[in-house]
C-alpha cells in the first residue's frame, strides 16, 4: 500500500491542525486536558510513520529482493527510525515536564531534540557535500 504525495500532505496537515487546535485550547485554559492528551495527534501521526517505515525495512527480508544500493537505503531508513524515536523521547519528556510528573531540568528535556537537530545537520551536510566516486 503506497500513499500518494497528496494523501501524505493531507494527512500531515490534518494531524498538525488537530494538534494546534488542541494546543491553543489548552493554552487558553478552555480545556483542562492532560498534556499527554494534547499530543495524541502527534503520536498517532508518528505511529503511522513508524509503521510505514518498519514495513519498508521489513520488505528487505522478502525473497527476491534486489540488494543493489541497499546498504545506503538501509542506513537512511535506520537514521529515520532513530530520528522518530528521538522525537518521541522529546515529546514524552516535554509532556512529563509540563504535567509536572517529573522535576527534571528543562535543559535535559531538550537533549533528544538537540540530538535530532544535530543528526539532521550532519545528514544535510553529508547529502550536500558527498561526492560519489564511481
Amino acid at each position: 500500500m503506497r500513499m500518494s504525495l497528496a494523501q501524505r500532505v493531507l494527512l500531515t496537515w490534518l494531524f498538525t491542525l488537530l494538534f494546534l487546535i488542541m494546543l491553543v485550547l489548552k493554552l487558553d485554559e478552555k480545556a483542562p486536558w492532560n498534556w499527554f492528551l494534547i499530543f495524541i495527534p502527534v503520536w498517532i501521526f508518528d505511529t503511522i510513520l513508524l509503521v510505514m517505515l518498519i514495513v519498508k525495512m521489513a520488505g528487505r527480508c522478502k525473497s527476491g529482493f534486489d540488494p543493489r544500493n541497499g546498504s545506503q537505503n538501509m542506513k537512511k531508513k535506520v537514521w529515520y527510525l532513530i530520528a522518530m524515536l528521538l522525537k518521541l523521547a522529546f515529546c514524552l519528556a516535554l509532556c512529563a515536564k509540563l504535567q509536572r510528573f517529573t522535576s527534571i531540568k528543562l535543559a535535559y528535556v531538550f537533549i533528544p531534540l538537540w540530538a535530532l537537530l544535530l543528526g539532521g545537520m550532519v545528514e544535510l551536510g553529508y547529502n550536500i557535500f558527498y561526492v560519489r566516486r564511481d
